[in-house]
C-alpha cells in the first residue's frame, strides 16, 4: 500500500509591491492586494501558506515574449504608446520590480504544484492581454502564456489547460500560445467587453451582456466537460472576478453565489483527476472594492480547501 503524507497548507504568493509598485494616483484598484492579504490572514489562518513572490528571469520570459520588447520593458525604455497601451498610469519604476515578481509569484506556484500535486497560487496576476511584443490592459508580460511555455518546455507537462474565466477575453494568451500543440487555450468571456477585436483560443465562448448565474454556469457545464475530455495533466487557472454584478467594468451580472459555485466547480473538476491547478487572481474593479475582496477572499480560501481534499501520496510527487 501507497504511504500517504498529511496536506501542506496551499502556497500563495505575495509580494508589497504588488501594491506599492502602482503610483497611488493611478486609476487601478492598488490597495486590493494589500488588503485581501490582511483578510486572508484572518480568515484563511493555516490553510494558506503566503510565500514573497521571487522575480522572473529575463530568460524564462523570453519563452513567451519578444526579445526587445522584453529588454525595452526591463531597461525602462519603452515608449511613450507602450506604456500608454499598458494603462498602469501614471508609470513608475517601481512597476518593473513588480511585474517581474507577479511572473515570479506564477511560476513559484508551477514549481510547487510540479513538486507537491494539489494547487497552489499567486495573489495577482492573470495578466492575459499580454501579446508577444507589447502589453496592454493593465498587463505587461504574460504570466499565463510564460507558465504554460516552462510548463511544456521544462517540466514534460504534454496536456496543459489554460482555463480563462475572467469576463474580459484572453487576447494575449490566445496570440501567444497558437499553434502550441501541448496548450488548449479557453476563454470564457463578454462578447461585448474589452478587448474589442477579439483573438482566437483554442476555444472561446463569448457570453451576451448581463449574462447571470443560470447562463454563465451553463456555459461552464460545456468548459468542465471539454476539459474532462482534453484530460490535462495540468491546468492553469485565470479566475478574475470581475463578472460580478457588482463590478464596475465587467457587464456580466454574476451573484457572489454564483462566482463561489464557478470556482467549487472548477476546483472539483481538478480534484477529481488529481490534476495540479494553477490560480492566478485576474480582474476585479467593483466600487467599492468590499465586492471585489470579499469574491478574491472566496476564491483563495476555497481553493485552499480544495489542495486539502486532494489525493496525495509518495508516489504522486513529480520532479522539478
Amino acid at each position: 500500500m501507497t504511504a500517504v503524507r498529511a496536506r501542506t497548507p496551499m502556497p500563495l504568493y505575495y509580494h508589497p509591491l504588488y501594491t506599492d509598485g502602482i503610483d497611488p494616483s493611478a486609476r487601478f484598484p492598488r490597495e486590493r492586494y494589500r488588503k485581501l492579504r490582511a483578510r486572508l490572514l484572518g480568515s484563511a489562518g493555516s490553510a494558506v501558506d503566503i510565500r514573497a513572490a521571487p522575480l522572473a528571469s529575463r530568460e524564462l520570459l523570453l519563452l513567451a515574449h519578444e526579445a526587445s520588447f522584453v529588454d525595452r520593458f526591463l531597461s525602462g525604455a519603452l515608449e511613450r504608446k507602450e506604456r500608454r497601451r499598458v494603462g498602469l498610469r501614471p508609470w513608475t519604476p517601481l512597476l518593473i520590480p513588480r511585474t517581474l515578481h507577479i511572473v515570479g509569484g506564477a511560476l513559484a506556484a508551477l514549481y510547487d504544484v510540479t513538486r507537491q500535486g494539489g494547487i497552489a497560487a499567486n495573489m495577482a496576476g492573470g495578466t492575459h492581454h499580454a501579446h508577444w511584443d507589447w502589453g496592454s490592459g493593465y498587463c505587461v508580460f504574460n504570466d499565463l502564456a510564460v507558465c504554460a511555455r516552462v510548463a511544456v518546455q521544462r517540466l514534460g507537462y504534454r496536456r496543459v489547460l489554460v482555463l480563462d474565466l475572467d469576463v474580459h477575453q484572453g487576447d494575449g494568451t490566445a496570440t501567444i500560445l497558437s499553434g502550441d500543440e501541448n496548450v488548449r487555450t479557453v476563454s470564457v468571456h463578454c462578447e461585448k467587453n474589452f478587448p474589442f477585436r477579439k483573438a482566437q483560443s483554442s476555444w472561446d465562448l463569448g457570453l451576451p451582456e448581463g449574462t447571470g448565474d443560470v447562463a454563465f454556469h451553463r456555459a461552464l457545464d460545456e468548459v468542465l466537460v471539454d476539459a474532462v475530455t482534453y484530460a490535462p495533466d495540468l491546468v492553469l487557472f485565470q479566475a478574475g472576478v470581475d463578472g460580478l454584478a457588482a463590478d464596475a467594468l465587467g457587464r456580466f451580472a454574476l451573484s457572489p453565489e454564483g462566482m463561489s459555485r464557478r470556482n467549487e466547480r472548477v476546483f472539483a473538476m481538478c480534484r477529481s483527476r488529481n490534476t495540479p491547478c494553477v490560480v492566478f487572481m485576474g480582474g476585479g474593479y467593483s466600487q467599492p472594492i468590499d465586492a471585489t475582496l470579499d469574491a478574491f477572499e472566496d476564491l483563495f480560501s476555497t481553493a485552499a480547501h480544495a489542495h486539502q481534499r486532494y489525493a496525495l501520496s509518495f508516489d504522486d510527487e513529480r520532479p522539478v
